[in-house]
């Protein structure tokens, strides 16, 4: 059973809401919403606007991730992995794009740009001590446990 959440959305964009593309995605496609097409040089970045707006619930957040498709057939990627969308912000989502490639990329006004994933999330309460319980890793860090 999935759990459902209902979120507020306002769609300036001449597209459509935002969708699941098939019944188990955890992401929606967000689209870009351009007044024409722009290209994206190689090794630069942009923001791009999608028209929409929306209200989160509290204790949850949406996050903005790269689409699979767009970053291995073309290089192009979200670029602050992912994007953090907090409950109380009320602003246009823009997305960040960067070309990885070595060519330019074209960007269709409603081409799809990135997944929009909706979560809960924990609030922390800090309890500070002196000293942290052991655990088998201890230390380990980067590249701690080999190939």
């Amino acid at each position: 059973m999935v759990d459902k959440v209902k979120v507020k959305i306002v769609n300036s964009s001449r597209h459509p809401l935002p969708e699941y593309q098939t019944l188990f995605s955890a992401g929606m496609d967000l689209r870009a919403n351009i007044d024409e097409p722009v290209v994206i040089q190689p090794l630069s970045r942009m923001l791009v606007p999608t028209g929409l707006f929306i209200e989160l619930p509290d204790g949850y957040e949406a996050q903005i991730r790269p689409r699979s498709g767009l970053a291995l057939k073309h290089g192009i990627t979200v670029l602050n992995t992912p994007g953090t969308i907090d409950a109380d912000y009320r602003g246009e989502i823009k997305v960040i794009l960067v070309n990885l490639s070595d060519v330019p990329y074209l960007l269709q006004d409603g081409e799809r740009i990135c997944q929009m994933v909706v979560a809960r999330h924990a609030v922390v309460e800090w309890v500070p001590v002196e000293v942290l319980s052991e655990s088998s890793r201890g230390e380990g860090g980067f590249g701690h446990t080999g190939k």
